[in-house]
């Protein structure tokens, strides 16, 4: 959270979102939200800005102290993710800043409307950045329920708490809603298509999808019914630091590194725009500068790659790096393939997932040309840096990685 003081927007302090869980807030890897806190948010002079995720709430006191050079700077507060399993020790990635001065971590339901308008309320939040989201398709196939009151139900709640704080009392006090979405919700293209826009119909094509249309839906009326302040952003596949193992460049990471098959699903020929989380973070703060009140606005990466191109990509990485640095057979033993360059060797080809969508790609010229956004990263660089990160981080994902974990995976991937 930040604070803005006399003489313009202060700035979130730095590193203080840089441990936030990954994968459930909308695809969004931990590590780059440290970029979107160094960045400046919206909101009126005097008021704190909060961040919401999934199934926590959030929020920060002011403080005097400071870790930046701007004095204006008050608090930063994240959120954490489940990314879908309750069995992800989430708390662990705030060990960096537990000690922040500026940092106040309230645990909590979004549906529990009453504790988020106590929150809004006592912490004299402005601005809501709303990354709550189950967001694994494979999950919503097996169990929908917890997309729909997470997604749906979550999202209402945060709405009924925001207007009612905001805008039904004597006098409407500034405010920005931010909704963080997906570009899942457009549905599928075909390989000749062009690339989603803002104005593309909306197709959902899974539970999740569905799920997450649904809350855009209703954040577009809470705008046009109530007056409540809002933005949206739709983002492609996130990728980097702490994203939680159940999804595909992790997976495969931490298989090579187990020596365990990569499972693909059907041909492997889905194709999917790939964004690093940095990318995205910067993305979310150029909407809260910048974005016009009642906008949609595309986040992507430009990186359009088949997802078994990026299983063989990923090997390739690993036996790079295991050629050029002994650290990593001495610390990774069980990674005979990558030790021995033949890492390819582990795809094993699996049925495909009921529904599963061919295609996507974002066209973020919208984007580009009213907020200034563009990528920093490539897929070749973000990839590298994402691969040397797993490598060198194992306590986090061992961690993650627990009982059930193992159960889903070994359920899900049954060739």
């Amino acid at each position: 959270m930040a604070q803005r003081g006399p003489g313009g927007p202060g700035r979130l302090a730095a590193g203080g979102l840089e441990r936030l869980a990954a994968g459930g807030l909308e695809r969004l890897a931990a590590g780059g939200l440290e970029r979107l806190a160094a960045g400046r948010a919206g909101g009126p002079d005097g008021l704190a800005v909060g961040w919401i995720s999934v199934r926590e709430v959030c929020s920060t006191a002011h403080h005097d102290s400071d870790l930046t050079a701007d004095p204006r700077a008050t608090g930063i507060h994240p959120g954490l993710d489940q990314a879908g399993a309750a069995h992800l020790d989430a708390l662990a990635n705030l060990d960096p800043v537990a000690n922040n001065p500026q940092l106040k971590f309230v645990k909590g339901d979004i549906a529990d409307t009453d504790l988020v308008e106590k929150l809004l309320v006592d912490e004299a939040v402005d601005t809501l950045v709303h990354f709550a989201a189950e967001s694994h398709v494979d999950r919503s196939i097996l169990g929908p329920d917890a997309f729909i009151q997470t997604n749906i139900i979550g999202t209402y709640s945060l709405l009924k708490a925001a207007k009612k704080v905001w805008l039904d009392g004597a006098v409407k006090k500034p405010h920005r809603f931010h909704h963080v979405s997906t570009d899942e919700v457009y549905g599928t293209l075909g390989p000749n298509d062009p690339a989603f826009t803002e104005n593309t119909p909306y197709a959902p094509n899974s539970p999740y999808s569905a799920s997450k249309a649904a809350s855009d839906h209703l954040v577009r009326a809470y705008h046009h019914t109530y007056g409540l302040e809002v933005t949206t952003s739709n983002c492609s596949n996130n990728y980097g630091p702490y994203h939680f193992p159940e999804k595909l460049i992790p997976l495969v990471i931490t298989n090579i590194l187990h020596n365990k098959n990569l499972p693909v699903y059907g041909d492997g020929l889905q194709i999917r725009d790939w964004l690093y989380v940095e990318d995205h973070a910067r993305g979310i703060d150029l909407v809260l500068q910048k974005g016009v009140v009642g906008e949609n606005y595309n986040i992507g990466g430009h990186n359009e790659w088949a997802n078994i191109n990026i299983v063989k990509l990923i090997g390739k990485l690993l036996e790079e790096e295991f050629a050029k640095d002994p650290r990593w057979a001495e610390k990774y033993p069980q990674a005979v393939a990558a030790m021995n360059g033949n890492t390819e060797s582990l795809i094993t080809y699996v049925k495909d997932r009921p529904g599963h969508d061919r295609r996507y790609a974002i066209d973020a010229s919208k984007t580009g040309s009213e907020l200034g956004y563009k990528p920093h990263e490539s897929f070749e660089t973000g990839i590298r840096k994402t691969v040397r990160w797993y490598l060198e981080n194992d306590a986090w994902w061992r961690a993650v990685m627990d009982g059930s974990y193992k159960d889903w995976v070994a359920r899900q991937y049954n060739p």
